[in-house]
């Protein structure tokens, strides 16, 4: 709904306005919002205002208005939302210009429109820039630029303006008091240093700040303890990153009118008011402006792939990006480093199958043309017997990934899951004391974080619109369950239908498995009968793949326009709900067909003459003779892999370009002028045409579908955590590159923690214990070959196992529509066939039952089980009892910088009374003041004002309750302050 406004001053009127009051009294001259001529004599100055000396902040973009002729042009490439934005706004004006005799009335009222449209816009754009002044921002505009049809907004934030933000977010600076981190003495400590030294050639060549042993103590930042606080380099006290978010948080608390109710920047963004919002980066990587500068710096020691054997600079990326950014990319380096360890135990539990495969007895068993076992045919009537020998190159395969080495990498992988999660949970405390993260509140992160977003605003207005004559005068209109109710309701709909079309395509990709393995077996061409299962099992694999990609993009959407229709009222909860959605769509999508092939195919088979039939007369497929195992490792090798390669690595790279390139052309920047247009443009243009930071919700969910593969069915593919470290390995650069070079500059949030990627890592690594408990279980054969060598083997060896899982069925007992078309096998009748199952012989008196042995088999693996995962969960709470959650040298550290400030602050309570007696002394004897009163000797702090002093340490560290019971008895003896000394002074020395 469009507000009706009245006429908006021009540009020109405005410019007689000389000055505007400011909040703090200061007057700020207006027309310093627009860019003179001069800005030509300046084509270096992307960073920085006019004078060269204020830097830009932030930059808000804006379209002008086009002459009316330009605009026929463009009008058929208009947005349909935006035509109907302008329809609106022209039904609430009420009345038309007169229009020329010779010109097209559609056209006419279109122009006329987006006049009226546009200087809607204009007026909330002055005045909400009006209101940034009023906070104490500086404002430049550039509507002159390369770029046509765009403005821009320069944003510079003031010392004082800094100041007051960076004391109101509670941002902790670092002080001048410098502290030597000690690593600690034990054995763990000095074996990661000797790592550190070894390791020394992979680390990036980036100069630190100062030496890694020495730290700043650092403390929230306070006007009135300027002192404090390490003032050498004024100007770049607070650095970009900080800057972009403080200047972040001023824009989100300020606030325009529009048809009474207030309106933030999220809502303008919305609405079109401005079209994006965005800090700058640093400079250019390369080219004559490039000079020395963090994004240089991350490029070449970080975003290169001649650097890939090299860590990742987190403290750089962490300062250029900030903590959440920062975070991620620690979560990954940590992530990719677990997997060596993994991979490397992976590959040896392969070459352990490849060494053993020719001491397989069941194999053997199968490959021997001696046995000259019949088996019954894999499909009705087309489908003829066949000789056991012919699955010998399937049984030796499935051996690869099925054998007792297999066992033990489930443990193995189920135990590195824990270990992963806890040394990332030591990391992350780790990264938090070296950031200053430690004392991050709740209530602080949701203060500054969490705003409210556009779309709950406009349906709370609308809300508020429609009940303004029942609500009484002060009350607070939001949003009810029962006003999302219908978007529940559509979210709950919707989630089970997608779920239903995924299990529908698996189906679907069942029966074309069944109706092509028919198909091949009546070719003409022997070689297409002859690799039938091979082409089965490949094609049915690819096809799953294409399928799981298309759908990963739709679903992404779907999730995206559901979490839109509910409505969240921050971006917090919106950020979570999105993931949530997400997350259950994509996994469902990528693991529904490889948990068919682990639990459910070949279960529901039948027996020969009484096969499971579903959709008329397709027959539900059997596992070949060696089990599920190799089918599942297949499917899941193409749909790991092909994930890998088009999905995260392909898709990373070709769409953003495609996405530049096509971003270039609608801003008439793709001609042959191009690359020397781009040389001239300025940092904010350049940074315009880059392509806008979407969060790092896509980052994340593509390693937590991996992190699923490579822990949840790893009983069946140990290569994949070795597939996984490849891949990670170019991930990180892309990502980097991505970051460096396709992305602006995503505005610095605070954060502690990955948030809710943590509950869903430790899920998943919960749940992958009974996963492969259950495929170990049901899907190999371990457990049946177990049980027959230690209950059912003469000799108590495998000898004879395979003569053992073979069933038998007497063909005469086949239905009569359903037998094969030739009853003769090389030249000889067929009476008995064979089949793999455990039932009674047709001979019985309980003929095709369920044997004993059947029986016996079930037991062992539900038992298994039960062993497993119960075994596999102890030594996982055992682990992560004994590795504590917060490293021993860091809660020294923590507890070092607890008594360091107290000494700070007595230091500076013990400097202040010197130099007011030595200022007395002098007074007192100076010649000049013999006629005046003398002055009254100044008393002593009070107990109130020392704990006031004292008090920011409590809040912020938590200090023990012996240590406060000890601060305020020494505080509360007036005089003795030297004893407190001394006991502060032998507390340090003994940390140290």
């Amino acid at each position: 709904m469009e507000a009706k406004y009245g006429k908006v001053l021009s540009k020109e009127k405005i410019s007689h306005m000389e000055y505007l009051p400011s909040r703090n009294n200061e007057s700020i001259p207006l027309k310093s919002l627009y860019m003179e001529e001069t800005s030509l004599l300046h084509p270096g100055l992307g960073s920085f205002f006019l004078d060269g000396k204020r830097r830009v902040d932030y930059v808000l973009v804006y379209h002008i208005q086009k002459p009316s002729s330009e605009r026929r042009q463009s009008s058929r490439f208009r947005d349909n939302n935006f035509v109907r934005r302008l329809h609106r706004s022209l039904k609430l004006r009420g009345s038309q210009a007169p229009l020329h005799p010779k010109e097209d009335p559609e056209i006419a009222a279109q122009e006329q429109r987006a006049d009226y449209h546009e200087d809607d816009k204009r007026f909330r754009r002055e005045e909400f820039e009006a209101n940034l002044l009023g906070m104490g921002l500086e404002l430049e505009k550039d509507e002159e630029g390369k770029i046509p049809g765009i403005g821009f907004l320069k944003i510079h934030a003031t010392w004082n303006t800094l100041c007051r933000e960076a004391e109101f977010m509670k941002l902790k600076m670092p002080t001048k008091m410098v502290y030597e981190v000690k690593q600690g003495s034990n054995v763990v400590e000095k074996i990661r240093l000797l790592l550190h030294k070894v390791t020394t050639p992979l680390h990036p060549k980036v100069d630190a700040l100062q030496s890694p042993t020495l730290k700043s103590l650092s403390y929230p930042f306070s006007k009135e303890k300027l002192h404090l606080f390490d003032m050498s380099d004024k100007d770049n006290f607070f650095d970009s990153k900080t800057r972009s978010s403080i200047v972040s948080g001023i824009l989100k608390r300020t606030r325009c009118t529009w048809a009474k109710y207030s309106l933030g920047i999220s809502s303008l963004l919305a609405n079109g008011v401005y079209t994006s919002a965005f800090p700058l980066h640093d400079g250019d990587i390369d080219g004559v402006n490039g000079g020395p500068n963090d994004r240089r710096l991350l490029y070449e020691e970080w975003a290169s792939y001649s650097v890939f054997y090299k860590y990742q600079p987190i403290a750089l990326i962490r300062k250029y990006y900030g903590e959440k950014v920062g975070l991620y990319f620690a979560w990954l380096g940590v992530y990719t480093q677990m997997l060596i360890p993994a991979a490397i135990v992976g590959v040896i539990v392969f070459l352990y199958g490849c060494a053993t495969v020719d001491d397989n007895i069941p194999s053997m068993e199968i490959c021997d043309p001696r046995n000259n076992i019949t088996m019954c045919p894999l499909c009705d009537r087309v489908c003829g017997y066949w000789k056991l020998a012919t699955a010998c190159g399937t049984a030796r395969a499935s051996h690869l990934f099925d054998n007792p080495a297999t066992v033990f990498f489930s443990v193995f992988m189920s135990l590195w899951a824990v270990l992963f999660m806890e040394h990332w949970k030591r990391r992350q405390v780790r990264l938090n004391y070296m950031w200053g993260m430690t004392d991050i509140g709740e209530e602080e992160e949701e203060e500054h974080k969490d705003n409210n977003r556009a779309e709950y605003e406009l349906l709370v207005m609308e809300k508020t619109m429609r009940q303004e004559s029942s609500i009484s005068k002060g009350e607070k209109i939001k949003l009810t369950c029962t006003d999302r109710l219908p978007a529940y309701l559509t979210t709950v709909v919707t989630m089970a239908f997608l779920i239903a079309v995924t299990f529908a395509i698996v189906f679907g990709v069942i029966l074309y498995r069944i109706s092509i393995k028919t198909a091949l077996h009546l070719s003409d061409y022997p070689a297409a009968r002859y690799n039938v299962r091979a082409v089965v099992k490949t094609t049915a694999a690819i096809i799953n793949l294409i399928v799981i990609i298309i759908l990963d993009e739709i679903y992404g959407a779907i999730a995206r326009w559901l979490t839109r229709l509910e409505v969240p009222k921050t971006d917090k909860s919106f950020e979570e709900r999105l993931i949530f959605k997400t997350f259950i769509l994509k996994f469902v999508n990528a693991f529904t067909p490889i948990v068919y092939l682990a639990f459910f195919r070949g279960r529901l088979v039948g027996r020969p003459g009484n096969y499971l039939y579903v959709v008329g007369s397709y027959r539900m497929e059997e596992c070949a003779h060696g089990g599920c195992l190799m089918e599942l490792c297949i499917q899941l090798c193409i749909t790991m892999l092909g994930k890998q390669l088009i999905q995260n690595n392909l898709f990373e790279v070709g769409i953003p370009k495609l996405k530049k390139l096509l971003r270039r052309r609608k801003t008439e920047s793709a001609t042959k002028q191009a690359e020397e247009l781009n040389k001239t443009l300025q940092r904010h243009e350049k940074d315009h045409i880059l392509g806008p930071f979407v969060g790092l919700g896509p980052e994340y969910m593509e390693m937590i579908i991996q992190f699923g593969m490579v822990t949840l069915f790893v009983a069946s593919f140990p290569l994949a955590p070795l597939f996984a470290l490849l891949n990670n390995i170019i991930e990180i650069r892309l990502d980097a590159k991505k970051f460096v070079m396709e992305l602006r500059r995503p505005i610095a949030v605070r954060a502690k923690d990955i948030g809710i990627w943590y509950k869903l890592l430790r899920g998943l690594s919960k749940v992958a214990v009974i996963v492969n408990a259950f495929v170990i279980s049901f899907t190999s054969d371990f457990i049946p070959r177990l049980v027959y060598q230690y209950m059912y083997s003469n000799d108590g060896t495998m000898h004879g196992f395979i003569n053992h899982s073979l069933a038998y069925f007497n063909v005469s007992d086949f239905q009569p529509d359903k037998e094969p078309n030739q009853s003769h096998y090389h030249g000889y009748k067929v009476e008995i066939c064979r089949y793999k199952d455990y039932r009674e012989p047709p001979w019985s008196s309980t003929p095709y039952e369920l044997s004993k042995e059947f029986w016996a088999v079930l037991a062992a693996r539900l038992a298994f089980v039960i062993v497993f995962q119960n075994v596999v969960m102890l030594m996982s709470d055992f682990v992560d009892w004994l590795i504590p959650g917060i490293p021993k040298d860091i809660s020294l550290q923590l507890h070092k910088e607890r008594v360091l400030m107290v000494e700070l602050f007595m230091k500076e309570e013990k400097g202040k009374r010197l130099a007011l007696q030595e200022n007395r002394h002098k007074d007192s004897s100076s010649p000049f003041l013999t006629n005046q009163s003398p002055s009254q000797p100044r008393s002593r702090p009070s107990h109130a004002d020392l704990l006031q002093q004292a008090a920011p340490l409590s809040h912020q560290v938590h200090p023990s309750m012996s240590f406060l019971s000890e601060l305020t008895g020494a505080l509360s003896l007036r005089g003795r302050h030297a004893d407190f000394m001394e006991r502060i002074q032998l507390r340090t020395n003994n940390i140290n």
